[in-house]
């Protein structure tokens, strides 16, 4: 009798610790945290990783549809990284499969934004007026940081010299759109080549951001000396 009963005793035990060892190998349902991402700018290195929760170890990511932007790459254990080449906003579908047998897996649409941080365009073309040659720029502050700006216009005539037509600097506040700078001096006879410089300085994380604009066509003074 005590035999019998040491050994149902035993298989209590034996069928616990399979129990307990099941509910280990399950552990809890898997899930994907990630719900939206950081934006990336262009050119810039991007680090991000994807989050997951539960299921059992390893968890392995792929790329299941859609495209990311080029130059970022999503690796195997969930992290996006590389220098994104193009902005736009980019959707994509991503899926986490644990290493339990059978496997469990996730599937988890996101989009991935990515902007040229500092942009510089034509708010007013340049274009004579008698001698004096004048015009605008708008520049944009895609990111989440305030620049330092500094934006210099010059006109180059024949023999290389410069003469300054517009210059500013200033703070440029985070996510400022198209802010426009006005520009013009009055130039002597000759044709000239206009250059747009500007620079954006993100001091504290000691990040510059540089953009140029020029016309196609050299500006062409035709009165005055």
């Amino acid at each position: 009798m005590k035999r019998t009963f040491a050994i149902f005793t035993l298989m209590g035990m034996l069928a616990g610790i399979a129990v307990a060892q099941q509910g280990a190998a399950t552990g809890q349902p898997l899930a994907i945290r990630t719900l939206t991402l950081p934006t990336a700018k262009v050119r810039q290195p991007y680090t991000f990783a994807l989050q997951a929760d539960g299921g059992i170890l390893p968890l392995k990511w792929t790329l299941v549809s859609g495209d990311l932007p080029p130059g970022i790459q999503l690796f195997s254990d969930g992290v996006l990284r590389g220098s994104a080449t193009a902005a736009g906003e980019f959707a994509f579908v991503v899926a986490v499969r644990d290493g339990g047998k059978p496997a469990a897996e996730r599937n988890q649409p996101l989009t991935l934004k990515v902007v040229t941080p500092l942009v510089v365009e034509w708010s007013r073309p340049p274009r004579v007026n008698g001698q004096k040659v004048e015009g605008a720029i708008k520049v944009t502050n895609a990111t989440d940081q305030d620049f330092d700006l500094t934006a210099i216009i010059v006109a180059v005539n024949e023999i290389g010299r410069a003469t300054a037509l517009g210059y500013q600097h200033f703070k440029l506040q985070r996510d400022t759109r198209e802010y426009e700078i006005a520009f013009g001096e009055n130039l002597p006879f000759g044709a000239y080549a206009l250059h747009v410089d500007v620079v954006g300085e993100v001091p504290e994380d000691n990040v510059i951001y540089r953009a140029r604009l020029a016309p196609k066509e050299k500006i062409q003074v035709t009165e005055g000396p």
